[in-house]
This record gives C-alpha cells, sequence and structure tokens, in this order.
C-alpha cells in the first residue's frame, strides 16, 4: 500500500512501496522459466576424423565391424560369410573382450529395411551400445 493511515503525529511517513519489486520479480521469474525449456539439447555424436598414420588406420578397420546385409537373406560380418542363426553368437565372440561396443550396418540397396532392422536387434540383443548405417554416401565420403 503506497499510503497508511492512522495515528501521524510526526506528519507525512514514507513507506517503502513494495507491490511494484513484486511485480518485477515476477515478471523476471516467468522470463527464466519460459527460457530454460529453449535451452539447446543434442545427441553426443562419434565422428571419425582422416588420419594420415597408415598403421593406425589398419588397427581401426581391425577393430571396426561391420554386417553387411545382403540380397538372397546373406549375412557378411567384416567379408566373412555369416547367417541369421550365427549372427547373435558371431557378435558375441567378436565383442566379448572388446570396451567399445559400436558395429555399423550395410545394406545393399535391393534389401528391405526390415532385413536391416532385424540385423539391428540382433546385434542389441546380443550387447551391442551402439550400431551405425553405413549408406552409399557415406561409404563414398561425401
Amino acid at each position: 500500500m503506497g499510503m497508511s493511515v492512522g495515528d501521524n503525529k510526526g506528519g507525512a511517513m514514507a513507506e517503502m512501496n513494495v507491490v511494484p519489486l513484486i511485480d518485477i520479480l515476477l515478471v523476471l521469474l516467468i522470463i527464466f522459466m519460459v527460457i530454460t525449456p529453449l535451452t539447446p539439447k543434442g545427441l553426443d555424436t562419434l565422428v571419425p576424423q582422416p588420419n594420415p598414420n597408415q598403421q593406425q588406420n589398419q588397427d581401426l578397420e581391425n577393430k571396426t565391424v561391420v554386417v553387411q546385409v545382403l540380397t538372397n537373406d546373406k549375412l557378411k560380418i567384416n567379408n566373412e560369410d555369416a547367417t541369421w542363426d550365427g549372427l547373435g553368437s558371431r557378435i558375441d565372440q567378436i565383442f566379448k573382450d572388446r570396451a567399445e561396443k559400436i558395429a555399423f550396418v550395410k545394406g545393399d540397396n535391393d534389401v528391405l529395411f526390415a532385413q536391416v532392422a532385424r540385423a539391428i536387434d540382433i546385434m542389441r540383443a546380443n550387447g551391442i551400445d551402439k550400431v551405425g548405417l553405413i549408406t552409399a554416401k557415406l561409404e563414398a565420403g561425401q
């Protein structure tokens, strides 16, 4: 309240009006509540970096696991023939000593995505943490 009514023996008494201060604080509180959900959120990504050292590239190729889904229900794991029934056990065998469980799936152009999704499901069921997809453009370096 801006004024006091009552026993004023000393004349006019000045009081601080706190209503505008509370209004300002409430407006600031609302502004911060609206801005907070708008903070940018993203996903962590792994971006391959080119290495000039050929030996490190060779070690990286030995660590990288690529499951190729081919036409006619055929599979390859790093250019080795595999079957759908043996995919899970082979993935377990490859990743039993590795700390990073990252693998890639590459599908032919004529393969249905359901087959690729089936391979991803089998890999995730066998403990692969991250599964990446390799496309023709990514393989060509574009």
